[in-house]
């Protein structure tokens, strides 16, 4: 029997209503608008895409920060798309989120103990303040910072530093999955690297599955073993990292793998990189057909009418009429 996904996700629209005026039009911003996937346990499912395009939406809607207007999100095989109260504080026991900004996630008035601390108390585990704190020790251990950095506070800390204790305080609840919303984004080059291969040891010893956010490919392929591909708000592509980043199908995700810059200026020289004309269009009035229509260099007439639907080529799914049969 093949092993069921922890994270299934079908269909899922989250819409935010920015009318500036009772007598205005009404506007409906379209952030997430139709996206299926699914993750395995032990996987870590990689999600990228241009700014805008509705990656950190996703992830919020996911872990139940926005409510979504439709579709479903089953999580160990419940749909939580709905659930509220004491059924939501249960869920978020079990789904964690490692949040893009080190320097504004963190309570600046609040111990860094403190901090890693309050998840614990929230949730109720550990009966006494003593265990709670010696678990915090073992979490900043875990995380590659000192026992003694209990009693700091985040201003005294380096962004790498302050998002290892945002990885601390997501692992102390003990999840089973955890929502990595482009943690390495606001970080130096050199710490990166660092931060990914944490999260990856992390992920080993502790059997976790992630969704993992970024706007870096490279970085993406690192660490993921499927990549979903997003653009205004729709899932172009999506299959195993290997297969997206060496073989990719849709013009969007050729588009995107054309801008990774190569460290040989030999090879650089040589690259052909495909440049997207024009702006991405407003998730408030997208186009009528496939979303990409409007800067790919091989739309068609269908492709301005038509919305392209998801078609299985191999592996991976993608949504592009050029590979219907």
């Amino acid at each position: 029997m093949s092993e069921k996904p922890i994270l299934s996700v079908k269909d899922l629209k989250t819409h935010f209503d920015v009318t500036k005026g009772i007598f205005s039009p009404k506007q409906i911003v379209k952030a997430v608008d139709g996206v299926t996937f699914d993750v395995m346990p032990n996987e870590t499912f990689g999600l990228v895409g241009e700014s805008g395009c509705g990656k950190s939406t996703l992830g919020r809607t996911i872990v139940k920060l926005y409510d979504p207007v439709s579709g479903s999100i089953e999580f160990n095989g419940q749909d939580i798309s709905k659930i509220k109260g004491s059924d939501l504080k249960t869920f978020r026991k079990d789904m964690q989120m490692i949040f893009q900004d080190p320097y504004a996630s963190l309570n600046p008035r609040m111990t860094v103990g403190e901090i890693i601390k309050e998840p614990m108390i929230i949730h109720n585990i550990y009966n006494t303040d003593e265990e709670r704190e010696a678990r915090v020790v073992e979490l900043l251990k875990i995380v590659g910072l000192k026992p003694d950095h209990i009693r700091r506070y985040p201003a005294e800390f380096s962004g790498g530093q302050r998002q290892r204790i945002g990885i601390a305080r997501a692992l102390a609840v003990n999840p089973k999955f955890i929502v990595c919303d482009e943690p390495i984004s606001a970080l130096d080059v050199s710490i990166q690297a660092q931060v990914i291969n944490l999260l990856k040891n992390i992920q080993k010893e502790m059997g976790l599955s992630y969704l993992f956010i970024a706007h870096d490919l490279s970085m993406v392929k690192h660490i993921s073993d499927k990549i979903g591909v997003m653009y205004l708000g729709h899932m172009m592509e999506c299959g195993p990292s290997n297969d997206v980043y060496h073989r990719p199908l849709h013009p969007y995700t050729v588009a995107l793998l054309s801008a990774i810059p190569i460290p040989d200026p030999e090879v650089s020289k040589a690259k052909s990189r495909i440049v997207l004309e024009g702006e991405i269009p407003s998730p408030i009035n997208p186009p009528k057909g496939c979303p990409f229509c409007t800067r790919c260099s091989k739309a068609t007439e269908r492709c301005h009418n038509e919305m392209p639907q998801p078609i299985q080529v191999g592996n991976r799914q993608v949504s592009c009429f050029l590979y219907e049969r």
